[in-house]
Protein backbone atom coordinates (compact mmCIF):
# COMPACT_ATOMS: atom_id res chain seq x y z
CA UNK A 1 0.00 0.00 0.00
CA UNK A 2 1.41 3.39 -1.01
CA UNK A 3 1.69 6.12 1.61
CA UNK A 4 -0.20 8.47 -0.74
CA UNK A 5 -2.19 7.40 -3.76
CA UNK A 6 -4.51 9.20 -6.14
CA UNK A 7 -6.85 6.91 -8.07
CA UNK A 8 -8.70 7.89 -11.27
CA UNK A 9 -9.24 11.47 -10.14
CA UNK A 10 -11.60 13.71 -12.11
CA UNK A 11 -11.79 17.39 -11.22
CA UNK A 12 -13.80 20.17 -12.88
CA UNK A 13 -13.65 23.95 -12.68
CA UNK A 14 -17.17 24.71 -13.83
CA UNK A 15 -17.36 23.22 -17.34
CA UNK A 16 -13.58 22.80 -17.60
CA UNK A 17 -12.39 19.21 -17.09
CA UNK A 18 -9.11 20.01 -15.27
CA UNK A 19 -8.04 16.48 -14.24
CA UNK A 20 -9.03 13.47 -16.33
CA UNK A 21 -8.69 10.12 -14.60
CA UNK A 22 -5.37 10.98 -12.94
CA UNK A 23 -3.60 8.27 -10.91
CA UNK A 24 -0.31 8.87 -9.09
CA UNK A 25 1.29 7.44 -5.96
CA UNK A 26 4.16 8.11 -3.57
CA UNK A 27 5.81 5.50 -1.39
CA UNK A 28 7.08 6.39 2.10
CA UNK A 29 10.45 8.13 1.86
CA UNK A 30 10.28 9.01 -1.85
CA UNK A 31 10.64 12.27 -3.68
CA UNK A 32 8.15 12.12 -6.56
CA UNK A 33 7.94 14.96 -9.06
CA UNK A 34 5.15 16.11 -11.38
CA UNK A 35 6.27 17.96 -14.48
CA UNK A 36 4.28 19.51 -17.30
CA UNK A 37 3.45 22.79 -19.00
CA UNK A 38 1.44 25.57 -17.37
CA UNK A 39 -2.21 24.54 -17.29
CA UNK A 40 -1.43 20.81 -17.30
CA UNK A 41 -3.23 20.31 -13.97
CA UNK A 42 -0.28 19.98 -11.58
CA UNK A 43 -1.40 22.61 -9.06
CA UNK A 44 -5.00 21.41 -9.29
CA UNK A 45 -3.82 17.91 -8.38
CA UNK A 46 -1.97 19.15 -5.28
CA UNK A 47 -4.90 21.32 -4.21
CA UNK A 48 -7.27 18.37 -4.61
CA UNK A 49 -5.02 16.13 -2.51
CA UNK A 50 -4.93 18.89 0.15
CA UNK A 51 -8.74 19.13 0.26
CA UNK A 52 -8.87 22.63 -1.22
CA UNK A 53 -10.51 21.59 -4.51
CA UNK A 54 -13.32 19.00 -4.59
CA UNK A 55 -13.01 15.89 -6.77
CA UNK A 56 -15.89 14.94 -9.06
CA UNK A 57 -14.87 11.27 -8.96
CA UNK A 58 -11.95 9.05 -8.01
CA UNK A 59 -10.28 9.09 -4.62
CA UNK A 60 -7.25 10.17 -2.62
CA UNK A 61 -5.85 7.65 -0.13
CA UNK A 62 -3.38 8.63 2.60
CA UNK A 63 -1.83 5.87 4.72
CA UNK A 64 -4.78 3.58 4.05
CA UNK A 65 -7.46 6.20 4.72
CA UNK A 66 -9.76 7.74 2.12
CA UNK A 67 -9.28 11.53 2.49
CA UNK A 68 -11.13 12.57 -0.69
CA UNK A 69 -13.91 14.34 1.23
CA UNK A 70 -11.94 15.25 4.36
CA UNK A 71 -11.72 19.03 5.09
CA UNK A 72 -8.34 20.64 4.43
CA UNK A 73 -7.51 21.43 8.08
CA UNK A 74 -8.20 17.81 9.07
CA UNK A 75 -5.89 16.59 6.29
CA UNK A 76 -3.10 18.71 7.81
CA UNK A 77 -3.82 17.16 11.21
CA UNK A 78 -3.53 13.68 9.66
CA UNK A 79 0.05 14.42 8.56
CA UNK A 80 -0.09 15.92 5.06
CA UNK A 81 0.71 19.58 4.41
CA UNK A 82 1.34 21.85 1.44
CA UNK A 83 3.64 24.73 0.54
CA UNK A 84 1.49 26.55 -2.04
CA UNK A 85 2.36 28.04 -5.40
CA UNK A 86 3.11 31.75 -4.98
CA UNK A 87 4.30 31.14 -1.40
CA UNK A 88 1.32 32.91 0.22
CA UNK A 89 3.14 33.90 3.38
CA UNK A 90 1.23 36.09 5.83
CA UNK A 91 2.86 39.34 4.72
CA UNK A 92 1.91 41.42 7.78
CA UNK A 93 3.18 38.81 10.26
CA UNK A 94 6.79 38.23 11.24
CA UNK A 95 8.76 35.20 10.10
CA UNK A 96 8.40 33.73 13.60
CA UNK A 97 4.62 34.28 13.62
CA UNK A 98 4.32 32.59 10.21
CA UNK A 99 6.08 29.54 11.61
CA UNK A 100 3.75 29.55 14.62
CA UNK A 101 0.80 29.62 12.21
CA UNK A 102 2.17 26.49 10.57
CA UNK A 103 1.86 24.74 13.94
CA UNK A 104 -1.69 25.94 14.65
CA UNK A 105 -3.07 22.40 15.01
CA UNK A 106 -0.48 21.50 17.67
CA UNK A 107 -0.63 22.03 21.43
CA UNK A 108 2.87 20.80 22.40
CA UNK A 109 4.63 24.11 23.08
CA UNK A 110 8.04 22.56 23.76
CA UNK A 111 7.83 20.52 20.54
CA UNK A 112 6.79 23.60 18.55
CA UNK A 113 9.82 25.53 19.88
CA UNK A 114 12.07 22.58 19.04
CA UNK A 115 10.71 22.38 15.48
CA UNK A 116 10.99 26.15 15.02
CA UNK A 117 14.66 25.95 16.02
CA UNK A 118 15.11 23.04 13.58
CA UNK A 119 13.65 25.22 10.80
CA UNK A 120 16.12 27.98 11.66
CA UNK A 121 18.93 25.43 11.36
CA UNK A 122 17.61 24.23 8.02
CA UNK A 123 17.04 27.79 6.74
CA UNK A 124 19.58 30.08 8.51
CA UNK A 125 18.30 33.14 6.63
CA UNK A 126 14.99 32.80 8.46
CA UNK A 127 16.79 32.98 11.80
CA UNK A 128 18.49 36.23 10.72
CA UNK A 129 15.07 37.65 9.76
CA UNK A 130 12.87 36.05 12.40
CA UNK A 131 11.41 39.37 13.65
CA UNK A 132 11.05 40.84 10.15
CA UNK A 133 7.65 41.18 8.46
CA UNK A 134 7.35 38.38 5.91
CA UNK A 135 6.16 40.74 3.19
CA UNK A 136 9.58 42.44 3.24
CA UNK A 137 11.53 39.22 2.50
CA UNK A 138 12.94 38.40 -0.93
CA UNK A 139 11.10 35.85 -3.07
CA UNK A 140 13.60 33.14 -2.17
CA UNK A 141 13.33 33.87 1.54
CA UNK A 142 9.55 33.80 1.33
CA UNK A 143 9.81 30.40 -0.38
CA UNK A 144 12.00 29.10 2.43
CA UNK A 145 9.44 30.40 4.91
CA UNK A 146 6.52 28.77 3.05
CA UNK A 147 8.29 25.39 3.12
CA UNK A 148 9.30 25.79 6.77
CA UNK A 149 5.74 26.79 7.70
CA UNK A 150 4.40 23.65 5.99
CA UNK A 151 6.85 21.52 8.00
CA UNK A 152 5.77 23.03 11.33
CA UNK A 153 2.72 20.73 11.43
CA UNK A 154 5.16 17.76 11.45
CA UNK A 155 3.84 16.22 8.22
CA UNK A 156 4.84 12.77 7.01
CA UNK A 157 4.08 13.90 3.44
CA UNK A 158 4.66 17.42 2.16
CA UNK A 159 3.39 18.80 -1.16
CA UNK A 160 5.65 21.46 -2.68
CA UNK A 161 4.15 23.58 -5.46
CA UNK A 162 6.69 25.36 -7.71
CA UNK A 163 9.37 26.07 -5.08
CA UNK A 164 11.77 27.61 -7.64
CA UNK A 165 9.26 29.93 -9.32
CA UNK A 166 10.51 33.52 -9.54
CA UNK A 167 13.63 32.90 -7.44
CA UNK A 168 17.25 33.87 -8.10
CA UNK A 169 19.24 30.88 -9.46
CA UNK A 170 21.65 30.80 -6.48
CA UNK A 171 18.76 30.42 -4.05
CA UNK A 172 17.12 27.75 -6.23
CA UNK A 173 20.12 25.49 -5.58
CA UNK A 174 19.83 26.12 -1.83
CA UNK A 175 16.13 25.32 -1.82
CA UNK A 176 16.65 22.05 -3.68
CA UNK A 177 19.38 21.06 -1.21
CA UNK A 178 16.89 21.77 1.56
CA UNK A 179 14.24 19.59 -0.12
CA UNK A 180 16.72 16.70 -0.24
CA UNK A 181 17.54 17.26 3.43
CA UNK A 182 13.84 17.36 4.40
CA UNK A 183 13.37 14.06 2.60
CA UNK A 184 16.48 12.60 4.29
CA UNK A 185 14.81 13.39 7.63
CA UNK A 186 11.97 11.06 6.73
CA UNK A 187 9.38 13.26 5.00
CA UNK A 188 7.91 12.02 1.72
CA UNK A 189 7.87 14.80 -0.92
CA UNK A 190 5.47 15.29 -3.83
CA UNK A 191 7.05 18.05 -5.89
CA UNK A 192 5.48 20.15 -8.65
CA UNK A 193 8.25 22.02 -10.40
CA UNK A 194 8.71 24.00 -13.63
CA UNK A 195 12.48 23.44 -13.47
CA UNK A 196 12.32 19.87 -14.75
CA UNK A 197 16.12 19.48 -14.75
CA UNK A 198 16.37 20.18 -11.02
CA UNK A 199 13.24 18.22 -10.14
CA UNK A 200 14.33 15.07 -11.97
CA UNK A 201 17.84 15.34 -10.51
CA UNK A 202 16.54 14.92 -6.93
CA UNK A 203 13.42 12.78 -7.47
CA UNK A 204 13.22 9.00 -7.44
CA UNK A 205 10.22 8.84 -9.79
CA UNK A 206 8.25 11.26 -11.89
CA UNK A 207 5.02 11.81 -13.79
CA UNK A 208 4.43 13.98 -16.85
CA UNK A 209 1.04 15.68 -17.02
CA UNK A 210 -0.45 17.09 -20.21
CA UNK A 211 -3.87 18.75 -20.38
CA UNK A 212 -5.10 17.06 -17.22
CA UNK A 213 -3.82 13.55 -17.97
CA UNK A 214 -0.78 11.54 -16.90
CA UNK A 215 0.99 10.74 -20.16
CA UNK A 216 4.24 9.28 -18.77
CA UNK A 217 5.36 7.69 -15.52
CA UNK A 218 8.88 6.37 -14.87
CA UNK A 219 11.98 6.55 -12.74
CA UNK A 220 13.30 10.10 -12.73
CA UNK A 221 16.57 9.16 -14.44
CA UNK A 222 14.67 7.46 -17.26
CA UNK A 223 12.37 10.44 -17.73
CA UNK A 224 15.42 12.74 -17.87
CA UNK A 225 16.85 10.52 -20.64
CA UNK A 226 13.57 10.25 -22.57
CA UNK A 227 13.81 12.08 -25.92
CA UNK A 228 10.24 13.41 -25.81
CA UNK A 229 10.65 14.70 -22.26
CA UNK A 230 14.00 16.27 -23.15
CA UNK A 231 12.50 18.09 -26.15
CA UNK A 232 9.40 19.28 -24.31
CA UNK A 233 10.73 20.12 -20.84
CA UNK A 234 14.53 19.98 -20.75
CA UNK A 235 15.42 22.22 -23.66
CA UNK A 236 16.34 19.43 -26.06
Amino acid sequence: MSQLSVENLDVYYGAVHALKGVSVHAEAGEIVTLIGANGAGKTTLLRTISGLVPAKSGRVMFEGRDITRVPAHEIVALGLSQSPEGRMVFANLSVEDNLEMGAYIRKDKAGIREDRDAMYQLFPRLLERRKQLSGTLSGGEQQMLAIARALMSRPRVVLLDEPSLGIAPLLVRDIFKNIVEINRRGVTVLLVEQNAHMALSIARRGYVLETGKVVLEDEAAKLAANDEVRKAYLGG
